[in-house]
């Protein structure tokens, strides 16, 4: 076990934390891991290295870390209470960003009790050490299928959220729940992410870009659901990375225009804030394939399919309170994101 004294800051560099990130063998996690060691702080790593997809790409993420300064790994379940408390006891993190979950809203229907351990167990685990070791901000991710049956677009920190369609969507609402009552009744600062179509390089294999990226240089059919008239605010990594880091950095706070008399959901008298991360910018998912042809240079053999249980047609962020909280407000154009997505798969796949 690694000892917290392993972990000076970097001479100079003002202000550096310690950082605890789960899921860093992860698309955001290991991305998130590397912005905050470039910024001069100190993380340990958690992840448990499942074999949800394939590992290889955990183990190349993972990689990306080896031999920084300040950085360690634990190869931990967060289900594994004891284990976890071996390494808040080693580490001493002033922060910690929960970013480990089991995730995909179509494998939640056929198999639910991963579900419940990992986003359900697991975080409890992780808020509770958190409040049990004095962590100054509990950052955790949530996600858009929060809004469930909810068609007013867009997607505002405003509407009810207690109409979720899928068990990982509820799952996620339950984390945003459990985080309110530790903000009630112990005090401990947490902020809540909901991500919007999180896209890039590093990406998993089961998203939509890898996927359809496979097909189309196989000359296999992309799967359309909703024969491709779908729309989804397309969020690229580096401006999820950039509002997680940012959001670390501003301490959730009791809203002082809070009333129970008319409750804002995103807000409470407690220490605690939930916000929208996207693109705001919703695009048709026939347009993303219009740019995977352009740049694998491949025309797309298309399946045209009816919508599947647990889908939504559109998605769309309200990101204003992100933007007023943070400064920081996600603009990456899909036709940059997509490219340097396919760069990165191609060099990746060795094509």
């Amino acid at each position: 076990m690694v000892a917290s004294s392993d972990f000076e800051p970097t001479p100079g560099a003002h202000g550096a934390k310690r950082v605890l990130v789960t899921g860093v063998a992860g698309f955001i996690g290991n991305a998130v891991a590397l912005k905050l060691l470039d910024q001069g702080h100190s993380v340990v790593g958690v992840d448990s290295i499942t074999d949800y997809y394939d590992v290889r790409l955990k183990h190349a993420r993972l990689a990306r870390l080896n031999g920084r300064n300040r950085y360690a790994f634990h190869q931990t379940d967060i289900c594994d209470l004891a284990q976890l408390a071996d390494v808040f006891q080693a580490f001493r993190p002033t922060h910690v960003i929960h970013l480990a979950a089991q995730a995909g809203v179509r494998y939640s229907i056929t198999n639910p009790h991963v579900y419940a351990q990992a986003n359900l167990v697991g975080f409890t685990n992780i808020i509770d050490l958190s409040r049990l070791h004095g962590v100054e901000h509990f950052v955790y991710a949530s996600t858009s299928s929060v809004y469930g049956a909810n068609t007013r677009m867009p997607f505002s920190m405003t509407q009810n959220t207690d109409h979720p369609l899928t068990l990982y969507a509820a799952s996620k609402k339950a984390n945003e729940l459990i985080a309110h009552s530790y903000s009630h009744i112990f005090a401990l600062p947490t902020t809540g992410l909901r991500f919007f179509t999180v896209y890039g390089p590093w990406g998993r294999p089961d998203m939509m870009m890898a996927i359809f990226s496979e097909a189309i240089l196989q000359g296999r059919p992309i799967p359309l659901f909703n024969a491709g008239h779908m729309e989804r605010d397309f969020t690229y990594i580096d401006d999820i990375v950039e509002g997680v880091v940012r959001s670390c950095w501003v301490t959730a706070t009791p809203d002082p225009d809070w009333t129970g008399d008319a409750p804002a959901c995103a807000s409470s008298t407690a220490p605690y804030r939930v916000y929208n991360i996207g693109n705001g910018k919703p695009v048709q998912v026939l347009r993303v394939v219009e740019l995977l042809e352009e740049n694998l240079r491949r025309k797309a053999e298309r399946n045209l399919l009816p919508m599947q249980p647990g889908d939504v047609p559109a998605t769309f962020a309200d990101i204003s309170e992100l933007a007023r909280a943070t400064g920081f407000k996600p603009d990456t154009p899909i036709e940059t994101g997509v490219k340097a997505f396919t760069d990165w798969y191609k060099s990746y796949r060795g094509l």
